[in-house]
């Protein structure tokens, strides 16, 4: 790598607080408006804000390096000084100074890059077509390159904890743009924060996201260590994901690079046909499992679960439109022995759907695998109106929990707003003390024994078992178990309806 000292200076060298960061990133985001879809914005921020990021940093390390050694240019090139590698002619700087054939440029710089650091950064940039002119002008393309260039991003400019939470508000951002995908790759930070809370990772332990989008899930595991005094460095090569979507999955890794997480594991491919992490004809275990996987998907993969060498069909095939019990057994699997323990995201209609499923939800309560259930809001997550529930499961419960299940209902713990509703903190941490008390509260919450699931059938539907406060006498028992289910039957429908229409209107994969 050449010299970096005749480069031209940035024009601002001073820190720059989160606002100043937020709004700098938005404004890049703003140039791509008219050419560039919305939902395609993150396609070619995020690498440029990392390409920005890693050549700023790289020269920063070679002044440093410079002082070092009393001026020493070779020493300052020495791999060893250097986080990450640049090749000749792949510079942010190599490209700033291209005014012709700009895409051509970028692309050619990234994959050099991506190529010096295989280990590191390779297919981190995903597979943007920066050569299209038709969407990327090199007019366009020299525009966002000198709006990024307004900003030295080095850790004296940006420091790692500001820059990675103006990288999480573009994340936001681009969610809201695209709220009918956002799903895909997003989960609400609050939902996140809840999920984390609850599993309480500690320093030194595993954590694996199956479904990892953007890397929300294991940030939030380093902050909730952090927050808790503990040492995050000890989580460093402790953090695994998996995610499907190649942009996304790049995504993710450029989030804990640029939240200073030294050490990670995340890796594209289809979690359920192609599981990334095991051991032998084993796969992986880990002490905390956290995801938000799609819902209910379907083409999942199910003709080859019917002899998944892996074992993950252990209480039955899930059926083949509801992926959810693929994920969650799929996870099961994923959980250390005695400690291990897991948080997932479902539909409500996991909780009671009949026939494959009901069999699976049966066989894990008989195994003494499920802990709680938290019934959340309405309209809480992107692209969905759907209501969601969390399920934890334990490989091995605390004693005082044998034997029972928590059913929590959250229902009515959101701020609703226009497009969305909210899990405000102070609903988070509202749950996260009924799940630690562990006990049946009048309206909110009940500890059912497994029996009782078991006499339901294993139904887990929270209203099941949660009674409202009645405002008079109301029906008899019967009267109101026969309703129960012709409410059910009717619930099963209308899902299936709303997914019907969920689906046509992309709304669905």
């Amino acid at each position: 790598m050449k010299s970096p000292g005749d480069r031209t200076p940035q024009l601002l060298e001073t820190a720059i607080g989160l606002g100043g960061l937020e709004s700098y990133l938005w404004g890049a985001a703003n140039i791509l408006r008219g050419p560039v879809d919305q939902a395609d914005f993150k396609t070619y921020i995020f690498p440029l804000l990392f390409f920005k990021r890693v050549s700023d940093v790289y020269d920063e390390e070679y002044e440093q390096a410079l002082k070092e050694s009393d001026g020493d240019l070779e020493y300052a090139s020495f791999a060893e000084n250097h986080r990450f590698q640049i090749p000749d002619g792949c510079h942010w700087k190599d490209v700033r100074e291209r005014t012709t054939n700009v895409g051509l440029s970028i692309q050619q710089a990234l994959r050099g890059i991506e190529q010096a650091n295989p280990h590191t950064l390779y297919g981190i940039f995903g597979d943007a077509q920066w050569s299209n002119k038709e969407r990327l002008s090199d007019e366009l393309l020299r525009d966002l390159i000198e709006h990024f260039s307004r900003l030295r991003l080095n850790n004296v400019t940006a420091k790692a904890d500001l820059l990675g939470q103006a990288y999480e508000y573009l994340i936001k951002k681009f969610a809201d743009l695209t709220n009918k995908k956002a799903g895909e790759f997003y989960t609400p930070r609050s939902v996140v924060r809840l999920l984390v809370d609850i599993l309480d990772p500690q320093p030194g332990e595993t954590i694996y996201d199956p479904a990892c989008g953007t890397g929300g899930m294991l940030l939030e595991s380093v902050h909730h260590v952090a927050a808790a005094g503990g040492n995050i460095k000890l989580l460093w090569g402790k953090l695994f994901g998996q995610e499907k979507n190649l942009t996304t999955s790049g995504i993710a890794r450029m989030n804990l690079f640029l939240h200073g997480v030294e050490d990670f594991k995340i890796l594209r491919g289809d979690t359920l046909r192609e599981p990334a992490f095991f051991e032998g004809d084993r796969l992986s275990t880990f002490d905390c499992v956290i995801a938000n996987p799609p819902f209910s998907l379907e083409n999942w993969g199910d003709a080859q679960w019917v002899s998944d060498p892996f074992g993950r069909n252990f209480a039955g095939l899930p059926p083949r439109k509801y992926g959810d019990y693929a994920w969650v057994q799929h996870m099961i699997r994923s959980m250390a022995p005695v400690k291990g323990r897991l948080a997932v995201v479902l539909p409500h209609g996991a909780l009671f759907r009949m026939g494959a499923e009901g069999d699976i939800r049966r066989r894990l309560i008989e195994r003494d695998l499920i802990e709680a259930v938290i019934g959340l809001g309405p309209n809480l997550f992107y692209g969905t109106g759907l209501a969601a529930c969390v399920l934890i499961v334990r490989d091995r419960k605390p004693a005082d929990r044998a034997g029972h299940i928590l059913l929590l209902d959250g229902s009515g713990l959101f701020r609703a707003g226009r497009n969305q509703n909210t899990l405000e903190p102070e609903h988070s941490q509202e749950l996260l003390r009924l799940y630690r008390e562990f006990k049946a509260q009048p309206g909110v919450s009940h500890v059912a024994p497994l029996d009782a699931v078991l006499g339901n059938g294993g139904n887990l539907n929270i209203s099941l078992y949660v009674e409202q406060p009645r405002q008079d006498e109301g029906p008899s028992l019967a009267e109101a178990m026969a309703d129960l289910r012709q409410s059910l039957n009717e619930a099963y429908a209308a899902e299936d309806h709303l997914k019907d229409l969920l689906r046509q209107e992309g709304r669905l994969a």
